[in-house]
């Protein structure tokens, strides 16, 4: 059966038509005719009234309004997921845009293929200095730049000359200013407006207790929703510029591959090449592996013989350059002093020379002026001196 109509209104000739079938259809299912089927219907409806100590009438009521009811909390449900949606839509996909001279006006951002003029000014800015620096969005490794040194190349004069050469270039108006030609690389999803967070937010773990050793000037960002556009703000690049060099790197690697999975096919005498080739490497990092030992055991020898100790290749497992790791030859253990108790003795050092030198320079230039130019002259340095323990 049809669901009755919401409450105040009376079905249309279109859901009558439409019940009325639907009746036609369950009779024949059960090989009854129509006014028999609501004869059925009927007294199955009388006794489930009479079960609730309900008369036909009010139990029917009771029905009708059940059904309102329902109805109208499907419609509330399917309007609160539409809501949802759009919201969850608006703040992932289309972050909103406040232009700067725009009095608030906010530009929704709609995803799709970026307009050609965006695409050859984000080209055009990638090829200036702006003196990007490498961040960290979503652990991936992006540019990022203040919006001030973006616009001061949009209105500098190469900028005026690339578009004369390049007519998708927007030129800088009194009606489009520079603003409002930054303005398309958001819109375009080509740069978004990052902001510092931090690392760990949202990992549900305790803070770490020991500070972790982070790289000067990587910061961790996050994209932020409101895409202002402002002087001190920081953007970062979602425009990677034509790949070629990545297309490049993808064919060798295919080309190798292939080299490699079609070995059987190569000529005897290349396969023989490149397996005393593979012999020879195999040979080199045997080599390197007993050399590591070799300087082990030469350490542990004169540690206890000509202490600190002597070392082969110092630096070969530091973090250097593959010819630096062989540079020097040999080096002694270096002795690691405490920086706290060297710095205190140093600083009483200095104190009681800087006494003594004061103490020792007036007497000394006393005789100086009482005697010859003998005394004179070598008394002359220590001037400087005294100077320089008054300036520590």
């Amino acid at each position: 059966m049809a669901a009755p109509p919401p409450a105040g209104q009376q079905p249309t000739p279109q859901q009558m038509a439409q019940m009325q079938q639907q009746l036609a259809m369950e009779a024949a299912r059960q090989g009854l005719t129509i006014p028999q089927l609501q004869a059925k219907q009927r007294a199955q409806l009388e006794a489930e009234a009479k079960k609730e100590g309900l008369t036909f009438p009010q139990y029917i009521e009771k029905l009708r309004a059940a059904a309102r009811e329902n109805h109208q909390k499907a419609q509330e449900k399917a309007a609160l997921q539409a809501q949802q949606q759009a919201q969850q839509g608006q703040g992932q996909g289309q972050p909103q845009v406040q232009v700067q001279g725009q009095q608030g006006q906010q530009v929704p951002i709609t995803p799709g293929a970026p307009d050609p003029k965006a695409q050859a000014l984000a080209k055009w800015l990638r090829g200036q200095d702006l003196k990007t620096r490498t961040c960290i969005l979503n652990g991936q490794r992006k540019d990022m730049f203040r919006v001030k040194r973006a616009l001061r190349a949009i209105e500098s004069e190469a900028y005026t000359k690339a578009c004369a050469k390049n007519p998708l270039l927007p030129p800088v108006t009194p009606q489009t200013p520079k603003a409002e030609i930054f303005k398309i690389l958001p819109l375009s999803l080509l740069a978004l407006r990052v902001s510092k967070s931090d690392p760990h937010a949202g990992h549900g773990h305790a803070p770490p207790t020991k500070p972790q050793k982070r790289v000067k000037g990587l910061w961790t960002v996050k994209i932020e929703q409101q895409q202002d556009i402002f002087d001190d703000l920081h953007y970062v690049w979602l425009y990677e510029g034509p790949q070629w060099r990545m297309k490049l790197y993808a064919v060798g690697a295919l080309i190798l591959i292939m080299t490699v999975v079609m070995f059987p096919l190569w000529p005897v005498t290349l396969r023989i090449g490149v397996w005393y080739l593979s012999m020879g490497f195999l040979g080199l990092i045997g080599l390197f592996f007993a050399m590591a030992i070799f300087r082990l055991i030469l350490f542990c020898v004169t540690v206890f013989t000509v202490p600190p100790g002597l070392w082969l290749y110092p630096n070969l497992f530091e973090d250097v350059g593959f010819f630096d790791s062989f540079r020097p030859v040999w080096g002694w253990q270096e002795e690691k002093k405490k920086k706290g108790k060297k710095s205190k003795k140093v600083g009483k050092e200095g104190e009681e020379k800087g006494g003594k030198a004061i103490e020792a320079t007036s007497p000394a230039t006393e005789i100086a002026n009482g005697s010859g130019g003998d005394v004179s002259k070598r008394h002359a340095h220590a001037a400087p001196r005294v100077e320089e323990v008054e300036d520590e």
